[in-house]
């Protein structure tokens, strides 16, 4: 149980930092496919937003099913993926973002445009980590 409540705790503040959101949306169906018995049975009455779907699921984590964990776990680890690659892009990239995209607001993928924008004059830094992370 406490390894459940660690992935669910995970997954949720994952999941706020998260930016994909198609590849969000594919966790959320991985998780809803994985939980359906779960979700039908302890949180059917539960309206979605804000976390409360894994409020509810964290609040029944001594009755979730092998299965259930098991789609809990992989979406907390492919969220850890994006992050840390994000996080890489982020870091190798730093100067370029300071030089060519600091009036650029984050968020919505609007930092990534601007790269894309400038991708002639990126340091081979930025380029080798958003071509390591598939986005270039």
């Amino acid at each position: 149980m406490k390894r459940t409540l660690i992935v669910l705790m995970t997954l949720g503040m994952m999941s706020l930092f998260f930016t994909n959101a198609a590849a969000d949306e594919n966790l959320v169906q991985s998780v809803a496919k994985g939980c359906k018995v779960e979700l039908e049975k302890y949180c059917a009455n539960v309206t979605p937003g804000e976390g409360r779907i894994l409020a509810c699921l964290y609040a029944h984590g001594d009755k979730l099913s092998p299965k259930c964990e098991y789609a809990l776990y992989d979406a907390a680890v492919q969220l850890e993926r994006a992050v840390a690659a994000l996080s890489y892009v982020a870091n190798e990239c730093d100067e370029d973002l300071d030089k060519y995209c600091s009036a650029v607001a984050p968020g919505e993928g609007r930092l990534l445009d601007c790269l894309n924008k400038k991708s002639n004059q990126l340091t081979k830094r930025c380029k080798q980590a958003l071509k390591d992370v598939g986005l270039k």
